[in-house]
């Protein structure tokens, strides 16, 4: 105990660096978490948590009866599925084909134009992509129109709705995941592609045998934090480009929270559904992680 305390005390600036972090988790994150209690109440806002009657499991019950639950389920479950099959591979592609680069101003020109949506604010994105697919002047339209075809009210068919945001994620997003792939691959010893070219292994084939494998450990991490996020889509981009018009296949859980909790008022209802994407990604992550560990060794924890 005595070797623990001389530890802390002399290790005093690290602790004091680490304090701000603690703080902000425990006001933002944790202390939060006591309003999750309102999901076993009629909460009202005037009496308050402690005034409000508890009514057990009533607001999940009603989660599972209520017609448009299963339809905003559906719509979040299989964009986050497209996001995960189109999206996350597409990071992993780019900073192979970056890392290849041996101009170096080409690189950093294609680096800096690829990172720049990122800094982007939804707002400003959305904007653009709005204009780029308005049917009176936008570019994608101006193209069709030059084939002597129609406009297409791209943001006002549902069919088109889950494109979008799955093209427009990737388009602002993509640049800035590759930095941490091509962090990893900074990161390999540079002797194994020496020994493979000797052996007389092609781009392709170090790709398969070095890369690749090297960066699975990286991959195995961001793939499982994916996963467990599954249900959490992100607010700003869905509301961006959601309209009523494409409802059915636009609405999911961060867009009805708001829209129902916030705008209707039904606080309570909305609380067990932050509880039940909780218990979701909770499951989600803790048997991804199993299976990785048993399958490739590699996990969280």
């Amino acid at each position: 105990m005595q070797s623990l305390h001389r530890f802390r005390i002399r290790n005093w600036p690290l602790y004091t660096m680490i304090l701000p972090g603690l703080i902000y988790f425990v006001v933002f994150k944790y202390i939060p978490l006591s309003g999750s209690i309102i999901a076993f109440q009629d909460y009202n806002v005037f009496d308050g948590v402690w005034g409000s009657s508890f009514v057990g499991l009533k607001h999940f019950i009603n989660l599972f009866t209520y017609p448009e639950f299963y339809s905003v389920l559906t719509n979040t479950v299989l964009i986050s599925l497209y996001k995960l099959f189109f999206g996350f591979p597409a990071p992993i592609l780019l900073a192979l084909l970056l890392n290849e680069v041996r101009k170096v101003l080409f690189k950093r020109t294609i680096q800096t134009v690829l990172y720049l949506p990122h800094f982007l604010s939804w707002v400003i994105a959305g904007g653009l992509i709005i204009n780029f697919l308005s049917p009176s002047s936008g570019i994608v339209n101006e193209w069709i129109r030059s084939f002597c075809s129609e406009p297409i009210f791209f943001l006002q068919e549902p069919k088109y709705f889950r494109t979008i945001i799955v093209g427009s994620g990737i388009w602002k997003e993509v640049g800035w995941n590759t930095i941490i792939y091509l962090a990893a691959l900074a990161g390999i010893n540079p002797d194994l592609y020496e020994a493979a070219e000797v052996d007389g292994a092609g781009k392709l084939r170090q790709a398969f045998s070095i890369t690749i494998p090297s960066l699975l450990p990286t991959i195995i991490v961001l793939l499982l934090l994916n996963i467990g996020h599954i249900l959490d889509l992100g607010f700003e981009q869905i509301y961006m480009f959601l309209n009523p018009l494409v409802y059915e296949t636009g609405e999911v859980f961060d867009t009805y929270i708001y829209r129902i909790g916030l705008l209707g008022g039904q606080f309570s209802y909305t609380t067990a559904i932050g509880i039940f994407k909780s218990i979701v990604g909770f499951i989600l992550l803790f048997g991804a992680n199993y299976l990785s560990k048993k399958m490739t060794d590699h996990s969280i924890f």
